[in-house]
């Protein structure tokens, strides 16, 4: 049977979701606690790649096995095996050839941004000092709707085949002390959301004009694009998935 593990986990001490031969990630204890419990190696797959330091709120992976476990127990029980940085929301039960990585709609992420020292920020939320101009960002953060190729934005030497992306949603917020991006789309590139952020700083800063911004996303070289923002502020907060992903017929 297969099943899809509903978690989220605070990635500070992670060198990001995906297995690392000489650093520990959040695939790395999962897998372990699974197998113990399970009295059998079993392998995880997860709905995408967080990278060290980021943060998800909601995240999923799938698992196939042939042990049969009540799945409310069992999520107790991987809970008391976990550190306390990595939660289990709910083990689902999908259809033999859901996937979780490949099956996902959508993804969102924000993006956490403070202008002052703040002692209960210092490991969640990245700070700038400087006034942005916010109305700006906005503004600029529209242009990237213009665009489906994202390749400036992305890490270079990676393995993907394309840097096509379909954006749903891209807009800073302020919400009380925070200052919050959030942004949503069928898929993301590597370091994309952090290049994206920190691009559109420089533009809040004054330091890089809308015409200046829509020139880097058409140039396709990550060169031009601004530095990439700590991951310590970045948070994934959704995975979505067609209805009939969570059914067993069929």
């Amino acid at each position: 049977m297969r099943y899809f593990i509903e978690l989220s986990y605070n990635g500070e001490k992670y060198h990001g979701w995906q297995n690392q031969p000489n650093a520990i990630s959040v695939q790395e204890v999962i897998e372990k606690a699974l197998s113990t419990l399970l009295r059998s190696k079993t392998a995880i797959v997860g709905a995408g790649r967080t990278d060290a330091g980021v943060h998800a709120k909601q995240m999923y992976a799938h698992f196939d096995t042939d042990i049969v476990f009540n799945q409310t127990e069992l999520t107790f029980k991987l809970n008391s095996f976990l550190p306390k940085d990595v939660a289990i929301q709910k083990i689902h039960q999908v259809k033999k050839d859901a996937h979780a990585r490949f099956d996902a709609t959508g993804r969102t992420y924000e993006y956490l941004i403070v202008s002052a020292k703040n002692p209960f920020y210092n490991q969640s939320a990245h700070t700038v000092y400087k006034q942005l101009n916010i109305d700006l960002m906005n503004e600029a953060a529209q242009e990237l709707f213009n665009y489906n190729d994202f390749k400036c934005f992305s890490k270079t030497h990676t393995d993907v085949k394309t840097y096509i992306c379909k954006l749903e949603k891209a807009v800073w917020e302020q919400k009380g002390e925070l200052l919050v991006f959030t942004i949503r789309a069928d898929r993301f590139l590597r370091n994309m959301v952090r290049a994206i952020v920190g691009t559109l700083i420089e533009v809040g800063l004054g330091k890089l004009s809308i015409e200046g911004f829509k020139k880097i996303i058409e140039s396709r070289d990550r060169n031009k694009a601004g530095t990439s923002v700590p991951g310590k502020a970045l948070y994934l907060t959704a995975v979505t998935y067609p209805a009939e992903t969570f059914t067993t017929h069929g």
